[in-house]
């Protein structure tokens, strides 16, 4: 493909906080950034050159917006596939609609991890009370129910712990089309974020290791507490992915680490990742340079980690029940700041985050933590 180079201008589908961090890479680079979302005054708006504020599913107004930019993006994965469509009437989307299509939706991606061949939890489609029971009977309780559209941060998921309770857990979800995982015992979950270009070129951050809290990321560590067999099976996974569904951009794979080294695929990301926010700080090229290059026909930055790092989520929760003290957590000079912009804090938003740098991963860790309680 022809490079977009440097002056051109990028399109950006959503305008969230990955918007946000990819418009300032993009900026910094020397490139223009335009944004398309329903709202106004958003984390991407902030930085970017033009924001245009129309609802997804007015296709028109998505052709106009393809059509004064040179490539398209995204920065969240439940932009309608038909606005991706529509875009590529008149820009390059990059990563391509399809990749959107499948990683969107839950039964479409396991669907086509199974058929690949790829190590994923044990799952059943679930459309009707007869598949549910055949499911719960297949894979036993407890299990994992989860909404096949729009599930994100722990949304539309719930637990089965019986058979008994599986009529109500789906209703509790809406009775939409969904997925049953098995539970599965593990030691830790893991990342791998990587990059593919359009000729097939290649990048990941190694393994980041992640942990939840009421299903929110709430910390990532770089490079991850796993042995080096495994680190190396997952980045060998991840590449298989990618090339599988001919990534060009950023993916993430988030794995269950089983006890003794198992790898087990959880779910994509076909965009950057919360976990990916460290290498802002820590590595030479961020995984949001790192989207630009991709997408743009640039060759792929070094994915090197400087340091070890550890990342925190700030959430709203930390507002509550003042501003937080933002002058203590500024005075350790190895933790980094970000704040999304975002108007209002809410319990369990995501408002912004912060990166320790230090020389093991543990005491990067320790930093982290220990300046986000200096914020209360």
């Amino acid at each position: 493909m022809k490079p977009v180079l440097p002056g051109a201008t990028v399109g950006v589908l959503g305008s969230g906080q990955l918007g946000r961090m990819f418009a300032i890479a993009a900026r910094r680079m020397g490139y223009r950034v335009h944004t398309f979302s329903p709202d106004a005054d958003t984390p991407t708006g902030q930085v970017a050159d033009l924001e245009v504020i129309a609802p997804y599913d007015d296709l028109d107004a998505v052709r106009r917006f393809a059509s004064n930019v040179s490539v398209v993006t995204f920065e969240f994965e439940n932009v309608p596939a038909p606005t991706a469509q529509a875009a590529a009437e008149h820009a390059p989307v990059r990563p391509k609609g399809e990749v959107l299509h499948t990683t969107q939706h839950r039964i479409r991606e396991k669907t086509f991890l199974a058929s690949g061949g790829f190590p994923l939890t044990p799952f059943r489609t679930i459309v009707t009370s007869n598949d549910l029971a055949r499911a719960v009977a297949d894979l036993g309780c407890p299990a994992i129910l989860k909404t096949a559209d729009f599930g994100y941060d722990g949304k539309g998921q719930v637990r089965v712990t019986s058979s008994a309770e599986a009529e109500a857990a789906w209703s509790s979800i809406g009775r939409v089309p969904a997925v049953l995982e098995a539970f599965i015992a593990f030691e830790k979950e893991v990342s791998v974020i990587a990059a593919r270009g359009s000729d097939g070129a290649y990048a990941d951050w190694g393994v980041i290791e992640n942990r939840h809290h009421h299903h929110i990321l709430d910390l990532s560590i770089a490079p991850a507490d796993v042995s080096d067999t495994v680190a190396g099976q997952a980045r060998e996974i991840a590449r298989a992915v990618l090339e599988a569904l001919d990534v060009v951009g950023v993916l993430c794979v988030e794995f269950f680490v089983q006890p003794g080294g198992g790898l087990l695929i959880n779910e994509l990301a076909p965009r950057p990742h919360n976990s990916g926010h460290l290498t802002v700080d820590a590595s030479v090229t961020s995984q949001f340079e790192q989207q630009l290059r991709a997408v743009c026909g640039l060759p792929l930055g070094s994915t090197e980690l400087l340091r070890p790092a550890a990342m925190a989520n700030l959430l709203g929760d930390i507002w509550n029940p003042r501003e937080p003290n933002w002058l203590a957590a500024c005075a350790r000079p190895d933790v980094k700041l970000h704040l999304y912009g975002k108007l209002a804090p809410r319990p369990g938003r995501k408002m912004g985050h912060l990166t320790a740098l230090a020389a093991d991963p543990g005491a990067a860790l320790g930093m982290v933590i220990a300046a986000r309680n200096d914020l209360r």
